[in-house]
């Protein structure tokens, strides 16, 4: 991400407004509408969301992102070699958490592979590699084979102590704290699965919480310190191409925290 790039540039606009500017003396009783920011999608995709905010918002965009194409988990092992693309090398894929370029064809479950990881760990809410949350690509990434194992199924917090071949990532008993420059792809991909799946299509209902204990309900914590990675790490060019490229040619859904970071606020 350039240097020169705010980590808030999505407030830009609001911080001009008077209702927002009420608001930082006063504290509001509910968080403001959502505001319009990304005009490509929002008198299309977006449109029936656009100023609605808490519990409304959350619902109408469970309903925009569920119309998707679902694929098997099989099908996950090329889509990944496409949407994590090395800009610099069409050979390779970047990893998630170590930040590596390795080859598309080390994919695999050895010791110097790279596998499918589930941000939203699997049992959290126990759902498996079904096609459904378990082979949704706004959440699966590639990463090396030893680096998510030692991830596992932990919660995301800070703190800890450096993980072998991690980039910069950090863990302790019950948690784990990703490299500095994907802190906030994690954030949005985890709340992107609370909205997705809401208790329907046979699924969990996924929730974030700020428990760093969830083990195999269908919570991932902790939404505290989620949201202040989404703040400090706002979406980066790579984040937007991937977002683009899953709802062009594989699920036709969008990440709505991509397109609209304020959102989360909004909604949290």
């Amino acid at each position: 991400m350039p240097a020169t790039q705010s980590p808030r540039r999505w407030k830009a606009v609001a911080l001009a407004t008077p209702t927002l500017l009420a608001g930082l003396i006063t504290p509001a009783l509910t968080a403001p509408p959502a505001a319009a920011t990304t005009t490509a999608y929002d008198s299309t995709y977006y449109k029936n969301a656009i100023g609605k905010t808490g519990a409304g918002l959350k619902s109408s965009l469970h309903t925009i992102v569920s119309s998707q194409t679902k694929l098997s988990y099989s099908a996950v092992w090329d889509a990944l070699k496409v949407t994590d693309q090395d800009p610099n090398n069409s050979n390779n894929v970047i990893l998630l958490y170590s930040g590596v370029s390795r080859s598309k064809s080390l994919n695999g479950g050895n010791t110097g592979n790279w596998n499918r990881e589930h941000v939203w760990a699997q049992s959290h809410g126990d759902f498996g590699t079904s096609a459904g949350p378990g082979t949704d690509l706004h959440h699966l990434r590639p990463e090396d084979v030893q680096v998510n194992s030692i991830r596992g199924n932990k919660d995301f917090d800070n703190g800890g102590s450096a993980v072998a071949g991690g980039g910069g990532s950090l863990t302790d008993a019950n948690s784990f704290e990703p490299r500095d420059a994907v802190k906030g792809d994690v954030a949005r991909m985890l709340l992107y699965m609370a909205v997705r799946y809401e208790g329907g299509d046979s699924w969990p209902d996924l929730e974030p919480n700020d428990s760093t204990t969830n083990g195999s309900v269908p919570y991932h914590g902790r939404l505290s310190v989620l949201k202040q990675w989404h703040e400090q790490d706002p979406p980066s060019a790579s984040e937007e191409r991937r977002n683009d490229v899953i709802y062009n040619s594989y699920q036709g859904n969008r990440n709505p925290f991509i397109d609209h970071p304020e959102w989360v606020e909004a909604i949290w």
